[in-house]
């Protein structure tokens, strides 16, 4: 990892080389290692490190990206050159923005030293103590226990400097039965918020509750989504809350901003600056990010928007660009969606038929307007009857609007951090919706 004095003398020699008439330094250093085991025992154990430099030149309204991970005189002077030469081939970009000058940041502090410095025993005794849950259990476990540090800062030739540390940490447990499974995951910038034997026990016991999993006829049902699920379905509706998918009508709310378009329960904002967010203060650019309303009580409220399309549509921009060049605009990327008071206990009390739904995988978009998603259920999906959890359920295929889902939301939980598979960590609940399609039935 770099310091901000040792990413400052590395920008240093990048402009004693580049010619171009602006130039901006994107510099990233990253220490990952990670323990992973299947079958009940540990078998890979790995670490690296990376450096890499990302230079961008501009010469008449012309702009590329050139990058390397060496670090030496010659090799800074390569992609310096690279980048420009790159630059002299792009045709002209008339709406091609200045960079921006330097901007003011508030700080957020995610750099846990306790989490930069776990050993490598210190991860195999967190995958002992999962192993040995999945062996109490007669269960065979699988998983990753990782962590690192990475910092990323971005200079430009017009005084803009912007530097941001950050630890990680991640822990997810998968529990096999002969006939079912479980899962469960947790990340945070410290390590010592994870909670192994919490998580191999939800995993396990998902697992265990889901063997002999019956058949179910296809159809309409009240579910009830933990947040894992939540999350991996809301991830496919950021890129449509940027201003540059809306203007060029690839956007879901296209029409549709001002309006209501959710139930009254459902909020949701981009705040980097919540206690359960990570990430830097910052987007590709360099520009602070803003918190930004986008859903309050159903209606969508706004959009976020990168420095060039914000400047087409005459608006401000929210910091949640991506680096330059993109054709892609901004999205939200520090998602925090209002919950409840609702316990998903209490959600699965409270219901009469329905089902409860662990996590999805394999989601793809089918009508992106309607915002239709397709899918699977996965690691623990279970009958309810008279407010009590029956039975595993063999796996289903749902095909359900987004929209229409958040419609008819009936209770949620407290929102919580939380991750997945399918798209980046977000601060959300458990909700229990009525009317969820599920479209075909699995074998599994």
């Amino acid at each position: 990892m770099l310091t901000s004095a040792q990413a400052s003398a590395l920008f240093e020699k990048v402009l004693k080389y580049s010619t171009a008439q602006e130039t901006e330094a994107m510099i990233s250093a990253v220490s990952h290692a990670l323990t992973r085991f299947a079958n009940n025992t540990i078998h890979q154990n790995m670490a690296e490190e990376e450096v890499s430099l990302s230079v961008r030149a501009v010469v008449d309204q012309r702009t590329a990206r050139a990058s390397t991970n060496k670090l030496d005189e010659a090799s800074i002077r390569q992609v310096c050159e690279s980048a420009l030469a790159l630059a002299r081939l792009e045709p002209p970009d008339p709406e091609l923005l200045p960079m921006p000058p330097a901007q003011a940041y508030r700080g957020v502090d995610r750099f846990d030293p306790r989490t930069a410095d776990v050993t490598p025993q210190e991860r195999a005794e967190v995958a002992r103590r999962i192993i040995a849950r999945a062996t109490k259990d007669h269960l065979t476990a699988a998983g990753v226990v990782s962590q690192g540090a990475y910092s990323t800062s971005l200079f430009n030739s017009r005084g803009l400097h912007a530097h941001h540390e950050e630890t990680m940490s991640e822990i997810s447990v998968t529990m096999m039965g002969s006939s079912s499974s479980g899962w469960a995951k947790e990340t945070s910038p410290k390590w010592q918020e994870l909670n192994p034997e919490a998580l191999a026990a939800r995993a396990a016991e998902k697992a265990l509750q889901s063997r002999e999993p019956r058949e179910l006829e296809p159809g309409k049902y009240t579910v009830i989504l933990e947040p894992s699920a939540v999350l991996d379905l809301l991830g496919f509706m950021m890129m449509d809350f940027g201003g540059l998918a809306v203007a060029e009508q690839r956007s879901c709310f296209t029409g549709r901003v001002g309006r209501k378009v959710f139930g009254d329960n459902i909020s949701l904002r981009d705040d980097v600056y919540h206690p359960l967010q990570s990430g830097a203060p910052f987007d590709g650019e360099g520009i602070p990010r803003q918190r930004v309303i986008l859903v309050e009580h159903g209606v969508v409220k706004n959009l976020v928007y990168a420095r060039q399309t914000a400047h087409r549509l005459k608006a401000e921009p929210t910091g949640h660009g991506f680096p330059l060049p993109n054709e892609f605009g901004e999205m939200p990327l520090n998602v925090v969606m209002d919950g409840g008071k609702t316990s998903v206990a209490e959600m699965v009390r409270s219901t009469a038929r329905g089902l409860l739904v662990t996590r999805l995988w394999y989601i793809r978009e089918v009508d992106p307007y309607q915002k239709i998603l397709t899918g699977m259920t996965r690691d623990g999906t279970f009958w309810i009857e008279d407010g009590q959890v029956r039975h595993g359920v063999k796996n289903l295929r749902f095909n359900q609007s987004l929209i229409a889902m958040l419609n008819e939301v009936e209770a949620m939980s407290p929102a919580q951090r939380t991750s997945g598979e399918e798209t980046f960590d977000m601060v959300v609940p458990a909700m229990k919706v009525r009317e969820f399609t599920f479209s075909s039935a699995t074998k599994f």
